[in-house]
């Protein structure tokens, strides 16, 4: 298994752009190459904010493909490959381990609502067909099934490039219990703005947020505050998104981050498809009133 020291820090989950109903992968390399250009410490492909239930399998891996030809190996690729069926799951994942990603994030199958038993066995079927490092995707509000920590040292004991997880769930307690029990070494990143810097506060070792899109220079300073040791200085960067962070939510994810990515010039249109629409006027008005308090207008 590849070393995994250098997954962490602020890994945005990049917004799937699109142009007539189509992805347009040119914009998604630019949008790579601004990533880099803000210091970012890694990019995620295919996470929630990319709309991957919306795309084809073959639009998912061409995506992967786009954001390492782009990345030109200066940040690690972490890809996103799960899906509600195991079948769908092993294809993109097979791909993304090919492609040459350097670490995968699996989430739990979704609407089946398995057993732990059962999600046991479907991440060891993956796992067993690849050495890439592997994280799990915990985000029970779009998914309807949580983890538990019996599950967790389960994958922990039979899979040894099980390597972390994205905590989408407003939860601390369990990130110190799982800590506690799969050792300091195991890698939490946050999913969920609000917790960014409490949660690296004790010890998620980096943010996966729908927010980096729009402000990632601000999410790096967050993290390396909190590396040394300058917990005053990553609270006060936190506050300073508070608002932001909170506007991510004030429709479906990523509605409005396309829409404030287009209002700053970041893409050209906040364009979705269906059954995802872009955002109405009256949110339109009030997320310029939210970019214009954090000065970014």
């Amino acid at each position: 298994m590849q070393d995994v020291s250098n997954i962490k820090g602020s890994i945005p989950p990049l917004i799937t752009p699109f142009s007539d109903g189509e992805v347009d992968y040119q914009a998604y390399a630019g949008l790579v190459e601004f990533q880099i250009s803000r210091g970012t410490h890694g990019i995620l492909v295919n996470g929630t904010t990319s709309e991957p239930s919306t795309l084809t399998v073959e639009e998912r891996n061409r995506l992967v493909d786009t954001a390492i030809e782009a990345a030109k190996g200066k940040v690690p690729i972490v890809a996103a490959t799960g899906s509600q069926s195991l079948a769908e799951s092993d294809y993109l994942t097979k791909h993304a381990v090919n492609a040459g990603v350097d670490a995968l994030l699996i989430v739990t199958p979704y609407y089946i609502r398995p057993p732990q038993r059962g999600l046991i066995q479907y991440y060891l079927k993956l796992a067993a067909t690849h050495d890439t490092p592997w994280m799990i995707y915990h985000i029970p509000g779009r998914t309807a099934v949580s983890v538990t920590l019996d599950t967790m040292r389960t994958l922990r004991e039979k899979s040894p490039t099980f390597v972390g997880m994205k905590h989408a769930v407003n939860d601390l307690g369990f990130v110190t219990e799982c800590l506690d029990a799969l050792g300091g070494d195991f890698r939490i990143f946050v999913g969920l703005e609000e917790l960014s810097f409490p949660m690296m506060s004790i010890g998620a070792c980096g943010l996966m947020n729908a927010v980096g899109n729009l402000r990632p220079e601000v999410l790096v300073e967050m993290a390396e505050a909190v590396w040394k040791g300058d917990l005053a200085g990553g609270r006060a960067l936190h506050d300073r998104l508070l608002e932001v962070n909170q506007a991510v939510f004030y429709d479906t994810n990523p509605i409005p981050m396309k829409y404030m990515m287009k209002k700053l010039g970041i893409i050209p249109a906040n364009e979705h498809r269906l059954p995802m629409m872009p955002a109405t006027p009256e949110l339109e008005k009030r997320l310029d009133g939210v970019l214009e308090r954090a000065g970014l207008l």
